[in-house]
């Protein structure tokens, strides 16, 4: 099994491979390792430039760097690139994006599991926010949920579906009537 590939260096490697010179630098990196001198010529970009396209690529694991005296060689890493790719088609890693461009983030992912299901609950109020805003947000607003429903929603994060329903409309991140229950805009729920 692949080790988990954290939310940082997802956005890490994205980025890496988010520039059209970059995308270029690991095509020609396929065919063979190559210096900085030779890409920069194929590329028709200055070598700092390349270097630094380079470094990126390096930062994120998709390349190695060998040195021969003053020349740098780079070749594409593609047991790394291969792992990562596997590992990042895991959909839980798509799920972890998700939450991370969210303020809470952090908090947030110290408590999942890889499979998105909470370890823990927290036990102080200031920790457990974040994680009830988290959960609130799987419920659209505008919409309706039974309780039966809110419960399956709940239980495919945490088996204690009752402390967490609670807790939710404590906050007034849910609203309840009977056994029916709606998402409140985030604007109204208690801190």
């Amino acid at each position: 099994m692949t080790d988990p590939l954290p939310s940082a260096d997802l956005l890490t490697f994205f980025k890496a491979l988010a520039h059209e010179s970059r995308l270029k630098l690991v095509g020609l990196l396929t065919e063979r390792e190559r210096s900085v001198q030779e890409l920069a010529s194929l590329v028709a970009l200055k070598e700092p430039t390349v270097s630094h396209h380079l470094a990126m690529l390096k930062e994120a694991g998709l390349v190695s760097l060998r040195q021969d005296g003053n020349t740098h060689w780079y070749a594409l890493e593609t047991k790394t690139l291969a792992a990562r790719a596997k590992t990042m088609l895991m959909k839980e890693k798509f799920a972890e994006l998700a939450v991370a461009g969210q303020s809470e983030d952090k908090a947030v992912l110290n408590y999942l599991t890889p499979d998105g299901r909470l370890k823990a609950f927290p036990a102080t109020q200031k920790k457990r926010r974040p994680i009830l805003a988290w959960l609130a947000r799987h419920f659209d607003e505008g919409r309706t949920y039974s309780e039966a429903e809110v419960n399956e929603t709940i239980e495919r994060r945490h088996h204690d579906r009752e402390t967490f329903r609670r807790e939710m409309v404590g906050h007034k991140m849910l609203a309840r009537k009977g056994g029916t229950y709606w998402r409140l805009p985030e604007a109204e729920w208690v801190s």
